[in-house]
C-alpha cells in the first residue's frame, strides 16, 4: 500500500505547483514539460489522411465507419429496439432477483452525466461556426449511427463483468477485451488491447474527465461572479477545492453513491436545458421553418460536412470528451453494474444515450443557434478567446440563448458547473475501474486513485495549461482504437445473443411487469 501511495503522490507532484508559484509561471512550466509528450501522442492518435481535399484524422474515420457497420451488421438495432429501451429503462423487465448494483435507469444517467455537459452548449457552437447550420444534419446521423456502437459495447461490458468479494462488480472493455478474445484463443491480444485501454483510460480519466470539467465550470463561476472583480479571479483553486470535497464525498460511496447523485442532478439540468431551448423555439416559431430549411440546405455543402463531422466529432465536442462516446468504450463500464442477468437488455437500455445526448440535446442547441443567427460567429474566434473572456464557444451558445430569455445565461453558467460536476464523478468510476484492472481490487488501489483524482480537481481549477487538457483528450480518444477493434472480434458473438434475447422476449420467457 505504501508503494501505491507513493505512486500515486509522484504523479501528482509535477503539478503541485499551482500553490507555491504564480498560474502564468506555473502554466509556461507545465506545456514546456508536457508539451513535446502531448504534440507526440496527438500527432498519433489525430494522424490525418487526405479525402476530397480535407485532413481528417483517422480517429474520426474510426469511429464512424466502426458505427455505420454495427448499425447495418444489427440490422438497425438502434432503430428497431428503441421502444423497446423505453419499456426497459421504466423497470417493465425488472427482476429483484437479478444480481447487480444500480437499475437500468440510474445506469443510464450515471453513463449520461460523463457524455452530457460543456459539449452539448459550447461544442455546438463550434461546429455550427465551422459548417453553418448543415453541420446539424450531421450531428443527427452521426448520434443515431453511434446508437449500435453504444448497444455493441454495452452489451459485452455487462456479459463480461466480474463479481467482486465485497459484492460490488467490475466490467468494461478491459474484461471483454481480455475474457471475450480469450474465448476466440486470441487471449494475448485480448491482454494487450485491455491494458491499452485501461491506460489510457486512467489518463481520460485525469484530463478530459477532469481537468478539463474543472476548468470550465471553473471560468464560468468567474464569468458570472464579476469576471476580473471576482473574488475567484486568479484564486481558481478555492472553487477547486470545494468542488473536490464534494466529488470525494460522492464518489467514496461507489457507483451506488454516483447512482444517487447523477439520477438526480442529470433529469433536472437536461430539463431545465430542453425547456429553454423549448421556449426559444417556440417564440420564434414562424422562423423555424426557415432554420430547417438551412439545415438540410447545408447539409450536403462541402463547408458543412466538413463543419458537422470534424467540428463535432474532433474540434468542437473535444472539449466535452466527446459528446456521446460511442465507440469510445466508456459508457459500458458504468453500465456493467446494472442490477440484470440479461446483458442484451442493458446494451438496447445504452443506445438511448446518443439519442438523447447527441439527437435531442446537441439538435435543439443547434436550432436556437440558427434560429437567432449565432451561427455566424467565426469559429477560430470562438476558439481563440475561449481563455479571454470575449465571445468564448459557451458565451455564443448562452447569447443565442439570452435573445429570448434575458436571465438564461445565470440559469447555463449553473448548469455547466452541474455538468461538469457529474462528469467528473462519472468519470472518477470509469477511471478507477481501470486503475483497479491494473493495480487489483484492493482497498489500497481504490483510496489511492480517489486521493489522485481529486488532487487533480484542484490542480485543474487552477491551472490553464493547455498541453495538459489535449493530452487528456487524446486519452480518451485513444481508448477508441483498442476498444472499437476488439467490437469487430466479438460482434458476431453479441449478434446471437440479441437474436436468442428478441426471441425470448417475442415468446415471453422472458416475463414483462407492468
Amino acid at each position: 500500500m505504501k508503494r501505491l501511495i507513493a505512486a500515486s503522490l509522484a504523479l501528482c507532484a509535477p503539478f503541485l505547483f499551482p500553490f507555491t508559484a504564480s498560474a502564468a509561471s506555473v502554466d509556461d512550466a507545465i506545456n514546456e514539460v508536457m508539451g513535446p509528450v502531448t504534440d507526440a501522442i496527438t500527432s498519433v492518435i489525430f494522424w490525418t489522411v487526405n479525402i476530397a481535399g480535407f485532413s481528417v484524422p483517422f480517429v474520426l474515420i474510426w469511429l464512424f465507419f466502426g458505427a455505420l457497420f454495427f448499425t447495418v451488421y444489427f440490422k438497425f438495432v438502434n432503430i428497431r429496439a428503441f421502444k423497446h429501451a423505453l419499456d426497459v429503462v421504466r423497470g417493465r423487465y425488472d427482476d429483484p432477483n437479478h444480481q447487480g448494483e444500480v437499475s437500468h435507469f440510474q445506469a443510464l444517467t450515471a453513463a449520461l452525466s460523463g457524455t452530457v455537459g460543456v459539449g452539448n452548449i459550447a461544442g455546438v457552437a463550434v461546429a455550427v461556426s465551422l459548417g453553418g447550420p448543415g453541420a446539424t444534419f450531421w450531428m443527427i446521423i452521426a448520434g443515431l449511427f453511434g446508437m449500435s456502437s453504444k448497444f455493441v459495447e454495452c452489451t459485452l461490458g455487462l456479459k463480461y463483468r466480474r463479481q467482486n468479494a465485497d459484492g460490488s462488480v467490475s466490467g468494461g472493455p478491459m474484461y471483454y477485451l481480455r475474457d471475450g478474445l480469450a474465448k476466440k484463443n486470441m487471449g494475448g491480444l485480448g491482454k494487450v488491447l485491455a491494458a491499452l485501454f485501461a491506460v489510457a483510460c486512467i489518463g481520460g480519466s485525469f484530463g478530459g474527465g477532469n481537468m478539463v470539467q474543472i476548468n470550465q465550470a471553473t471560468q464560468q463561476l468567474i464569468s458570472v461572479t464579476g469576471g476580473e472583480a471576482s473574488m475567484f479571479y486568479g484564486q481558481g483553486w478555492i472553487f477547486g477545492v470545494v468542488m473536490a470535497v464534494i466529488v470525494g464525498i460522492v464518489i467514496l460511496g461507489g457507483i451506488k453513491s454516483i447512482a444517487k447523485v447523477t439520477d438526480k442532478i442529470v433529469p433536472f439540468m437536461v430539463g431545465i436545458y430542453i425547456l429553454g431551448a423549448l421556449w426559444v423555439i417556440l417564440t420564434n416559431l414562424g422562423q423555424v421553418p426557415t432554420a430547417f430549411g438551412r439545415i438540410f440546405a447545408g447539409a450536403f455543402d462541402t463547408d458543412a460536412m466538413y463543419g458537422g463531422l470534424i467540428g463535432v466529432l474532433i474540434q468542437g465536442i473535444r472539449r466535452a470528451a466527446f459528446s456521446n462516446e460511442a465507440g469510445i468504450g466508456s459508457a459500458s463500464i458504468a453500465h456493467s453494474a446494472a442490477k440484470t442477468d440479461e446483458p442484451v437488455s442493458e446494451g438496447i437500455v445504452a443506445l438511448l444515450e446518443p439519442f438523447i445526448d447527441t439527437v435531442v440535446i446537441c439538435t435543439m442547441t443547434a436550432l436556437v443557434i440558427v434560429i437567432t443567427d449565432y451561427g455566424q460567429f467565426d469559429a477560430v474566434t470562438v476558439f481563440n478567446n475561449a481563455q479571454g473572456g470575449s465571445l468564448d464557444a459557451i458565451g455564443l451558445t448562452s447569447s443565442a440563448f439570452e435573445q429570448s430569455i434575458s436571465w438564461f445565461p445565470g440559469v447555463l453558467s449553473l448548469a455547466v458547473i452541474l455538468f461538469a460536476l457529474s462528469t467528473m464523478i462519472s468519470w472518477s468510476y470509469y477511471g478507477l475501474k481501470a486503475w483497479t484492472y491494473l493495480f487489483g481490487e484492493t482497498r489500497a488501489a481504490d483510496l489511492s486513485y480517489k486521493a489522485v483524482f481529486c488532487v487533480f480537481v484542484v490542480v485543474g481549477s487552477a491551472i490553464s495549461a493547455s498541453s495538459v487538457f489535449d493530452f487528456g483528450d487524446a486519452m480518451i480518444f485513444a481508448m477508441c482504437f483498442p476498444n472499437v477493434l476488439g467490437l469487430y472480434f466479438l460482434a458476431g458473438e453479441v449478434k446471437g445473443d440479441l437474436t436468442d434475447y428478441l426471441n425470448r422476449v417475442k415468446s415471453g420467457e422472458i416475463k414483462r411487469f407492468d
